[in-house]
């Protein structure tokens, strides 16, 4: 982390951008400036040649989508090329989708780019005339997804340089359609390829190798797919001063880009930190090389700042976190702080701004990327496996586990500590923003005030933003009601709905002074709000403290001065406690009680414990399920007065398992596996975990089946950008659930052209075909019909199916959106729509809602459009 940041405040997450002599720049794992590909750039393209830079195209001057607050996106110019099957698009045509704007010549600069603010929110048209059919690599940047030749793909809308498409180019006119990204410009060439299959060492995830210790480490590189033919039975060999480890290769599919996991071997002779030189070789099922490349890795002591590697449980890819290790050396049992990183800062940087502790080690999660999920969604996954995958690693202290971030990890503070306030004995948010709703209206609020001309830095006028942010109209109170429930799946991350669970640890607030990127006001109200319940909390306002003043932004002796007084209780020590959560999938458990269902899905469920003359004394809301562990709740008496009511238990049980029916409790067996559970209870992002694996239809059409498998990919190119993700991605003929044993699957396609819908969706509630949509007692006809959802496995007690369907082309391509792989989106367990969403937004909505607790329609909780 450097000494000095500057942040451009951002209407969701904060953004990261430095410009150095009008270049561009971005971090790269080890935290170094990178500048990728500008004209005057000496550079090597390890992946192909250049065929084409693209230096002239065509700009739709829109302004403003990204101030949207509504709770289904649109686009309508997408939208309308979808349906047409075709572009249209020339100078000086007037796109009637977006209100008569026209098509306007831009070129590039003299560093290759195309500049122009409006690039922030509108779009970028590129055309290239190929003189024969030809596969290539799409390289670009800029720009959040870009439409090739009518199909989907992921954009690099953070300008790192490494998003590479492989694509098969026509013969003739290629249309490429770029959507607006972060920064108001964007940069696009082609590149042939100079081998079919090979490496590419952009996005590179690799730990240190430490001299303390000589067992294999992971790594991952990405390997490029640009056959139409699968990639199957290879293998990465990584040799090192002739230390020598070989990896299998998981199937890369056609046209595709995968990041893989592969071993490092740790050399003997090891003995001295700086850097060693790693020969990685592909080799393809006989054992023939077809690319060689060299890595470097530093070495260094595990007594210092450093890096570990770990294999995620959400997808099987490499993630990496930093450690800043306890200067008592090989002591356990000592305390563990866990640091969430700001929006663009590396989990190394975060590490490194924090000297080394006598008492404790501290550790860094990635985010996934250093943009991530503002510690949300699969952020907060990220930060759940390394809490675990470090405290076995340290062996520290449960007991002493706290946590700290700044900026966007401030608000990672606030969420996680309210979130899991039973792993933490105190939390510290520096200069972090409580909800990211809550941040968004703060920023909206300030605004109204700012001159006109403080706008334009955001590509539109101060009318359209203050139109926009004001949200969403609707036509009917039915739609508000649609509304709701699609709101309602994001109740997890309202922080402030979960508040009274900072009663479970301290909490120190350190924010500076003079803030204006996450205004002190933010910091201030969070105060006030404690000050009226919370007994054990302090604050500090740095003077003239600006977002960031220097290392002691974060590593401030006061906070760990703080946590050195504090720790978790012991279970039996433990005489009260509050919790709430919104979803028992998120959060479910505090101590030795779990809220196992809810009476109402993804609305705020609580319980409060109190010990009373060895009595447990409990109350409920919204609680349909509860699980207690009498031997960790250690208490004398044989009943529990819960909600008023006595249920008598047995002191030999080691745990209870409690149902309420009619309002009335009961102690039953266990029998939650089939039914909603912390293990799977929804929405449909729920979906993305559990080594989840793509499967796609082949069984239907050409155009279907070239639709779904570009869909798939498009799912996968957007979890590999966003969440350093590996995908594997399956046709539906060579699905066996038998190689996927507990494994969450995404099905893309219908009963029709799906091979794998009735091995895993035979007895699902909600059934498509071509023409047709059945959810209960409720029949869509049309081909316009496309809907998400969330499903058990049925062969499995942990595993999800989530499902990407459609009864026919419009519903397929009206299923074009896939922003619930983006945080701050809200999807419940079912949501059906036409093909008029895409354009439209809401009004293309039929049907939103939350399955029952046994995972059917008729106890489920849904709104449909009238």
């Amino acid at each position: 982390m450097r000494k000095s940041q500057h942040f451009l405040t951002r209407i969701a997450i904060l953004s990261f951008l430095i410009i150095i002599s009008g270049y561009l720049y971005a971090q790269d794992k080890q935290g170094n400036i990178v500048q990728y590909f500008g004209k005057e750039k000496v550079e090597e393209i390890n992946e192909g040649e250049v065929l084409h830079l693209f230096k002239e195209g065509l700009v739709l001057k829109k302004n403003g989508d990204r101030f949207s607050s509504n709770s289904v996106l649109s686009d309508p110019l997408f939208a309308r090329i979808l349906s047409d099957g075709s572009s249209g698009i020339s100078e000086g045509i007037e796109e009637a989708s977006e209100n008569g704007l026209k098509w306007e010549k831009i070129e590039v600069g003299d560093k290759n780019d195309f500049d122009d603010r409006s690039l922030r929110s509108g779009y970028l048209y590129l055309e290239y005339n190929s003189k024969s059919a030809q596969t290539v690599l799409f390289e670009a940047s800029g720009h959040t997804m870009v439409m090739i030749n009518g199909m989907p793909h992921e954009g690099d809308h953070y300008d790192f340089g490494w998003n590479l498409i492989p694509l098969q180019l026509k013969k003739g006119k290629n249309e490429f359609i770029m959507s607006g990204g972060r920064f108001p410009k964007m940069r696009a060439r082609l590149l042939k390829a100079n081998k079919s299959v090979g490496f590419t060492k952009r996005d590179l995830t690799l730990p240190d190798m430490l001299v303390e210790e000589n067992e294999s480490l992971l790594g991952a590189i990405r390997v490029m797919n640009t056959n139409k033919n699968w990639f199957k039975g290879g293998s990465i060999v990584c040799n090192i001063n002739g230390s020598e480890l070989k990896s299998p290769i998981p199937a890369v599919s056609p046209l595709n880009v995968r990041k893989i996991p592969f071993s490092i071997p740790v050399p003997k002779d090891l003995q001295s930190e700086g850097k060693v030189q790693a020969v990685v070789s592909l080799k393809d099922k006989s054992g023939r090389v077809l690319d060689t490349d060299t890595i470097q890795l530093a070495v260094k002591s595990k007594y210092k700042h450093h890096k570990n590697t770990f294999i995620s449980d959400v997808d099987g890819s490499v993630q990496y976190y930093s450690v800043a290790p306890s200067l008592d050396q090989d002591t356990e049992n000592q305390a563990m702080f866990l640091s969430v990183h700001g929006a663009s800062v590396e989990a190394v940087n975060q590490a490194n701004a924090y000297q080394q502790k006598d008492w404790g080690h501290l550790v860094a999660p990635t985010n996934r990327r250093p943009f991530g999920f503002a510690w949300e969604d699969w952020g907060r996954l990220d930060a759940l496996e390394v809490l675990s995958h470090s405290e076995k690693l340290l062996k520290t202290d449960p007991q002493h586990t706290y946590l700290t971030g700044h900026s966007m990890g401030g608000h990672g503070t606030w969420y996680l500590g309210a979130t899991y306030p039973d792993r933490f004995a105190a939390i510290a948010p520096c200069a972090g923003y409580p909800d990211l709703l809550e941040y968004r209206q703060s920023f909206v609020r300030r605004m109204r005030d700012r001159p006109e001309e403080d706008f334009v830095r955001f590509g539109t006028t101060k009318a359209e933003f203050l139109k926009r942010a004001a949200g969403p109209t609707f036509d009917n109170n039915n739609e508000v009601l649609l509304d709701s429930m699609i709101r309602r799946a994001g109740n997890p991350s309202r922080t402030l709905k979960l508040k009274r669970n900072y009663l479970h640890h301290g909490v120190y607030v350190l924010h500076g002074e003079k803030d204006t990127v996450v205004p002190t006001f933010l910091a201030r109200d969070m105060r006030e709000r404690l000050g009226k319940y919370h007994a054990d909390f302090a604050y500090y306002e740095y003077p003239n403290g600006t977002h960031w003043y220097g290392n002691h932004s974060v590593d401030w002796k006061p906070i760990f001065d703080f946590f050195q007084d504090r720790s978790i209780k012991e279970s039996q020590d433990i005489e009260k406690i509050e919790f709430h959560t919104a979803s028992p999938g998120v959060s479910a458990t505090s101590h030795f009680v779990t809220i196992v269902q809810q009476e109402k899905p993804f609305e705020i469920s609580s319980f409060t414990f109190e010990r009373k003359k060895d009595q447990a004394v409990m109350g409920t809301e919204n609680a349909e399920s509860l699980a207690i562990d009498l031997k960790e709740m250690a208490v004398a008496n044989d009943t529990i007065l819960i909600d008023d009511q006595e249920v008598i238990v047995s002191k030999d049980d080691n745990a209870v398992y409690l149902k309420k029916t009619e309002g009335l409790w009961d102690i039953v067996e266990a029998t939650y596996s089939k039914e909603k559970s912390p293990q799977r209870n929804g929405g449909f992002k729920d979906a993305f975990r559990h080594k989840m694996v793509f499967v796609y239809a082949s069984k239907g059409s050409k155009e279907e089946n070239e639709w779904y498998y570009n869909r798939t990919l498009f799912d996968a190119e957007k979890f590999w950008y966003r969440a350093n993700g590996n995908v594997e991605i399956v046709k539906d003929t060579e699905f066996r659930t038998s190689n996927y044993v507990d494994q969450n699957v995404i099905l893309y396609g219908n009963k029709d052209n799906n091979a794998a819908w009735d091995v895993l969706l035979k007895n699902s509630p909600i059934q498509v075909s071509n023409n047709q949509m059945i959810i209960g007692d409720k029949t869509l006809t049309g081909d316009q019909w496309g809907s998400y959802f969330i499903y058990p496995r049925p062969d499995s007690n942990i595993a999800s199916i989530g499902v990407v369907t459609a009864t026919g082309k419009k519903g397929m391509k009206g299923a074009y959106a896939n922003d619930y792989l983006v945080n701050g989106t809200t999807f419940p367990d079912v949501f059906v729509f036409d093909h008029t969403m895409m354009k439209n937004g809401i009004s293309g909505v039929k049907c939103s809602g939350f399955f029952g607790n046994n995972w059917s329609v008729e106890a489920g909780d849904f709104i449909w459009r009238d």
